[in-house]
């Protein structure tokens, strides 16, 4: 049900986890542990899928905090767990508070966990193409240095990820990205034969998170959209022309 990273597993007072789609209650395109409160799915098997998922790090539902995600660089500063319906319009959040569970959802846009261990500080982001191109990594660990951390200890984790081997984009993409961001060329790759570029937003990530100063940037090297079994994935949906698709949940938390 849940994978780590090798860096952050290591870390003495924190807990966190990457979830798959195996072990919940959903069923059909959302079978089985889809913890996507904006998906169409039955709503209670939602809920019973992220109780389980929050039992895995140790705490509770109401204290496995999330988003309403939409693709900005905003970051949230958490106090205190909210009811879901209260949830913020931002793609991040950072607290120092012990037992809070900070949870971002995905299903090809990349999750990155962060944390301070000795500072006792976490953080968790979700970053799209569009909210790695405005700042969302940058601003998560900017957020919290501001808390108390110090930039250099900072270790983060890329969760599972559409890969760039399956990212395929257009031209008018590519070139609209290097209009905002000059030195992304790299990421853009076209073999012979394909008519369309593919994007590494996974290595984009990387290299943001670097370019910022964290200490450690690991990679869990998963595919959502390759690994059927394992992952939900957003374009394989498309691709399939289903009506919707799940959502996976990754989560930091201070002991």
């Amino acid at each position: 049900m849940i994978v780590l990273g090798d860096t952050l597993r290591d870390l003495p007072g924190l807990v966190h986890g990457f979830s798959t789609r195996e072990g919940g209650v959903s069923a059909g395109i959302y079978a089985s542990l889809n913890c996507g409160v904006g998906s169409k799915d039955n709503q209670e098997h939602v809920a019973e899928n992220r109780t389980r998922f929050a039992g895995q790090l140790g705490t509770t539902p109401e204290n496995l905090v999330s988003l309403y995600q939409v693709h900005s660089p905003d970051v949230v500063v958490v106090e205190e767990p909210w009811a879901r319906t209260d949830a913020p319009k931002a793609d991040a959040l950072v607290t120092s508070r012990a037992g809070l569970a900070l949870g971002v959802l995905s299903a090809d846009c990349v999750p990155v966990l962060f944390a301070d261990h000795e500072s006792k500080i976490v953080g968790a982001a979700h970053a799209g193409w569009r909210g790695a191109l405005s700042g969302v990594l940058e601003a998560t660990i900017d957020a919290m240095v501001h808390l108390g951390a110090e930039r250099g200890r900072i270790s983060t984790c890329i969760g599972p990820a559409i890969s760039q081997q399956v990212y395929e984009v257009g031209n008018e993409f590519r070139e609209n990205f290097l209009e905002e961001d000059s030195k992304s060329s790299g990421f853009f790759h076209q073999k012979n034969g394909q008519e369309r570029p593919h994007f590494d937003l996974k290595g984009y990530v990387a290299t943001r998170l670097k370019t910022a100063g964290a200490g450690n940037v690991d990679d869990l090297k998963l595919c959502t959209y390759r690994d059927t079994k394992r992952f939900f994935s957003y374009r394989r949906s498309c691709h399939r022309n289903e009506a919707d698709y799940g959502r996976q949940i990754s989560a930091i938390m201070i002991k």
